[in-house]
């Protein structure tokens, strides 16, 4: 697509940040990955490599880029080692227009109370939109070589297929309509790798990636420490992170086709039906992680029967009476309540609209993300913990008033339903509008994990 349609006037020269035709970029985009993808799959590594100098080079690519880190992402205000962030049209519109492949900077090492230094390893803006710029042509030639049951940070998956999948491996033995009896396994491998970001190898991570356009840039990358002490670039590390572990399941499977493997990130399980297989294979595992110089947590790597369960992104697999129950893990449950209770805590003095608005962020995301499994129980008790929460806030800011009234004043009848925490406030618009706390134990339940039945 020429220049003219991509930019909007001025014969497709920028002078605007609304000059740009958005739809079209991510058009252009979206097709160059989806070709990186298809010639990756077919083995035709030549292609790989022009379409992905073609990616680089390409201006919608670098718009996007730059749409996303300074204006997208919740990091965008967040000031680098230069101290410089981009937030106005004509910032963007400069740096589109100046636009060079940046070369990697060392780490800024700032003194500590204690006479130490520590790292600053926020990179600056224009790192950000490189990294932003290769992980677009990165990202859909390892989705195409990924192992089938890696799941973290790869587009079009998440944690609730990791789940699904084991699931599918530990759910209860069931007998197919010819009668045969088919036993799943029983016995699970949690895996810990200790200091996964601190210590992986980063000559395995550039072996892996190999001769790719700005193979060079990766590598200073590195060399720089964006990836420091733990504290790493959101951008690109997590997909160099997971490069850097691709080949685990081969490994597994060439040694014991018959187990399961389910990895998210650094996060992953072994699944077996006897506990020596998984005695044997851990072995192999540690071998492997060794090669990447990295090294399994031998306090948390555990191997356990799925009767006494274990914890995984988040959520505890267990077997009742010989059914799998996948509940959310109890510290994640004690966490969010905690995170309610210093949040309504610290808005002593706010608008009632502004403490819903802050605490329906929470309460949604929360059960967006455990409405697929058995979470009835645990809504109810968030909600009620919320109520107390809420309670405990109202009668504080009117010492003198009666519970009546403080309960008159914020609390709602609609139905059945009382003590419904809601105001009149005002809108973006101006206009009247009305804010009512998310009923979190009313949220329906959504079949993430195929042949849970709601509750």
């Amino acid at each position: 697509m020429s220049t003219s349609k991509l930019i909007i006037g001025n014969e497709g020269r920028l002078e605007d940040w609304n000059q740009v035709n958005w739809k079209s970029a991510r058009k252009i985009v979206r097709n160059l990955r989806q070709r990186i993808f298809r010639a990756q799959q077919l083995g035709q590594s030549r292609k790989v490599r022009n379409l992905s100098r073609l990616l680089c080079k390409s201006l919608s690519n670098l718009l996007l880029s730059v749409r996303q880190i300074t204006q997208t992402n919740y990091g965008k205000d967040t000031a680098g080692i230069h101290k410089e962030v981009i937030n106005t049209p004509a910032q963007r519109v400069k740096l589109v227009n100046e636009w060079q492949m940046p070369t990697a900077k060392a780490l800024v090492y700032i003194p500590k109370s204690n006479g130490k230094k520590r790292p600053l390893s926020i990179p600056v803006v224009r790192d950000r939109v490189a990294q932003a710029i290769v992980k677009n042509y990165l990202e859909p030639q390892w989705s195409a070589r990924f192992e089938p049951n890696s799941y973290g940070f790869r587009p079009g998956r998440s944690c609730h297929d990791a789940l699904a999948q084991c699931f599918l491996r530990l759910r209860s033995d069931y007998r197919t309509s010819s009668g045969k009896l088919v036993k799943k396994d029983k016995w699970v491998l949690d895996a810990d790798i200790r200091g996964f970001f601190d210590n992986l190898s980063h000559e395995a991570i550039l072996d892996a990636i190999g001769n790719v356009p700005y193979s060079g840039l990766i590598k200073e990358w590195l060399k720089a420490g964006f990836i420091d002490k733990g504290i790493h670039s959101p951008t690109i590390s997590p997909l160099l992170a997971n490069i850097g572990l691709h080949g685990l399941e081969q490994t597994i499977n060439r040694y014991n086709p018959k187990l399961g493997v389910i990895r998210y990130a650094d996060d992953f399980v072994v699944t077996a039906k006897d506990e020596e297989s998984l005695e044997d294979v851990r072995i192999q595992i540690e071998e492997w992680v060794s090669k990447k110089n990295l090294v399994l947590s031998h306090l948390k790597t555990k191997i356990t029967h799925i009767e006494e369960g274990f914890d995984f992104l988040g959520f505890n697999l267990r077997h009742y009476n010989g059914k799998l129950i996948i509940k959310p893990q109890k510290s994640k449950v004690l966490a969010v309540c905690k995170k309610i209770g210093d949040m309504i805590r610290a808005m002593r003095t706010a608008k009632q609209e502004d403490v819903i608005v802050r605490l329906n962020r929470v309460l949604r995301g929360f059960a967006n993300y455990y409405r697929g499994v058995v979470s009835k129980e645990v809504f109810s008790y968030i909600n009620h913990r919320t109520w107390q929460y809420l309670w405990r806030w109202a009668k504080r800011r009117h010492p003198n008033k009666s519970k009546k009234w403080v309960k008159s004043k914020y609390f709602r009848k609609k139905g059945d339903r009382d003590w419904i925490f809601a105001c009149k406030g005002t809108g973006r618009n101006g206009k009247e509008k009305s804010f009512v706390l998310y009923d979190i134990s009313s949220t329906p339940k959504a079949s993430t994990c195929e042949g849970q039945r709601a509750e």
